[in-house]
């Protein structure tokens, strides 16, 4: 078997026994709490891995956009959830092309955009499942909830469209300072969710989806009475922000990026041969130093320029030319999207590899 020593660097290993794990866990809570479980494939871009997701247990997986959607329909993939509000005539002819094969729902925040997509189902005879979008306290995208009625009135009338429920993201938790701040911030996830659903149904809408979504508060917003699913996407790999938000430890790890130390220009600096292009240039959440952990060491990576990554060297501690080491990304999705390819591995051991097969599909 091939070792990890006889890999080329940079590379993006996946750790199996961790991946696992990981899926594992996130399962098991989706069936303690009685939660259908959709994880967001965005995260790995893997089918094989949304494969392992579904045989734990998963009832269908999340995606952003519609290219993805081909990606993981044409591997098989029977429900998907675009939690993302997918606007145009042009992605509604791909999104119709796609329920031929699937059962395809999308996110809105608008009745302008729900409309877009609604002409092309309708003229079809048809109808393209929504689920609105309620901002839960993120202010990225998404409803007010107080707006959460009105809208998914406006949304249930438009020709072509059925209503199938309400979701949200706490992006925000994000950036909480400590855990307990993140867990307050899954409990307001799940009881904003679900006070905008038991609006909606008081309007006389059935509202089958009350689905919250993030790493972070996956764990304790899928317990509050009224969620019915849960999306959490980075849980299968995770990353040095997931550690530092205390949603995981190191050993739960799965991605790392295999470098080698290519310049040792001073005692205090080292460079590898891992930059931007291959770990992006995203900072540590919530908030903290560098571009990615060392493991084992205290040095970090300090800055990236395409192709270079720079660290900065911890007393006592020290790095030769040609030594290799194993980086832990600050964003594990972004990494994904940037690799044709992850290898396998079991502890030392390569395993295989797997293609990142809707990595760049953005539209």
């Amino acid at each position: 078997m091939t070792s990890l020593e006889d890999l080329e660097t940079p590379s993006v290993v996946v750790d199996l026994d961790v991946l696992e794990a990981n899926i594992r866990r996130m399962a098991e809570r989706a069936r303690e709490t009685g939660v259908r479980f959709r994880p967001h494939a965005k995260t790995h871009k893997v089918p094989e891995v949304g494969r392992l997701q579904l045989a734990a247990g998963a009832a269908g997986i999340s995606l952003a956009k519609v290219g993805e959607a081909e990606v993981f329909v044409a591997a098989g993939f029977e429900d998907v959830f675009l939690a993302y509000p997918v606007v145009g005539a042009e992605k509604a002819r791909r999104l119709l092309a796609l329920s031929d094969r699937a059962r395809i729902a999308v996110g809105a925040d608008s009745v302008e955009g729900a409309a877009s997509l609604g002409s092309a189902f309708h003229a079809a005879g048809r109808r393209l499942d929504v689920l609105l979008k309620v901002d839960c306290g993120y202010h990225r995208v998404g409803v007010a909830p107080g707006k959460a009625a009105e809208t998914a009135r406006r949304l249930a009338d438009l020709p072509g469209i059925a209503l199938r429920g309400v979701f949200t993201h706490a992006g925000h938790a994000y950036l909480a300072p400590d855990r307990t701040t993140v867990e307050a911030i899954a409990r307001d996830e799940g009881r904003i969710l679900a006070g905008a659903a038991e609006a909606v149904r008081a309007e006389g809408l059935a509202v089958a989806e009350v689905s919250v979504g993030s790493t972070p508060t996956a764990r304790v917003a899928m317990s509050v009475p009224g969620v019915t699913e849960c999306r959490p996407g980075n849980y299968a790999y995770h990353d040095a922000s997931q550690v530092s938000l205390g949603t995981c430890g190191i050993e739960n790890c799965a991605m790392t990026v295999l470098a080698t130390v290519i310049s040792v220009p001073a005692s205090d600096r080292a460079v590898l041969d891992c930059g931007s292009k291959t770990l992006s240039s995203d900072t540590l959440r919530p908030a903290g130093f560098g571009h990615g952990w060392i493991l084992g060491l205290n040095s970090r990576l300090e800055k990236l320029s395409e192709e270079h990554g720079v660290v900065r060297v911890e007393p006592g501690e020290s790095f030769r030319v040609g030594e290799r080491v194993r980086v832990l990304p600050n964003h594990a999705c972004v990494v994904s999207n940037l690799h044709d390819r992850v290898v396998l591995a079991r502890g030392e051991r390569v395993e295989g590899e797997w293609t990142v097969a809707a990595r760049g599909r953005v539209r």
